[in-house]
């Protein structure tokens, strides 16, 4: 019979993981507490929950889900964000890693299906949210502005020759 505070953490992971969009496995081997723990406050400052929760319970979550190809990704102790925005825990942890080289990314899962660590890394390096809608922007607008230059070169080529007729004319004129 399991204890009640295994089947209540079990159940907390299932919760999140179904409240949230995005949930990454991290290595944090060789971390001291100092460390770990500003790590969690700024990830909470930005409304990542971060939390350690046993290996064993994680995959009967995941099993229970229907998720459990994301369970590979937990080796040693592993610590798990939670948000339900996709990108900022990646680009986060990431920024963690590089200052704190025992944090890693291994894998996770994102909107129902597992992912890796290299596919949260690549997640990572997608420039922010207004910078990929300002390339959209500029994408759809480059076709309008396109036709709306070869529409003006129409009257604007009329226009010349007319000038260059006039100035014919005139020079024609002169001469006679």
């Amino acid at each position: 019979m399991p204890k009640q505070y295994k089947i209540d953490s079990v159940a907390e992971f299932k919760e999140k993981l179904a409240n949230n969009g995005i949930a990454i496995a991290s290595q944090y081997v060789g971390i001291n507490v100092e460390k770990v723990t500003e790590l969690r406050r700024q990830l909470r400052e930005a409304g990542i929950d971060y939390k350690v929760y046993k290996n064993t319970l994680a995959r009967i979550a995941l099993r229970e889900m229907g998720m459990e190809e994301a369970a590979g990704c937990m080796t040693g102790p592993t610590a798990w964000a939670f948000s339900k925005d996709p990108v900022a825990p990646a680009k986060m942890l990431k920024q963690a890693g590089k200052e704190l080289p025992f944090v890693v990314m291994t894998g996770g899962v994102l909107e129902g299906k597992a992912v890796t660590g290299a596919q949260l890394t690549a997640l990572a390096d997608l420039p922010p949210r207004e910078v990929l809608l300002a390339i959209l922007a500029g994408t759809i607008a480059a076709p309008i502005s396109n036709l709306l230059g070869a529409l003006n070169a129409v009257p604007r080529g009329l226009v010349n020759v007319l000038d260059q007729v006039r100035k014919q004319k005139e020079d024609g004129s002169q001469a006679a």
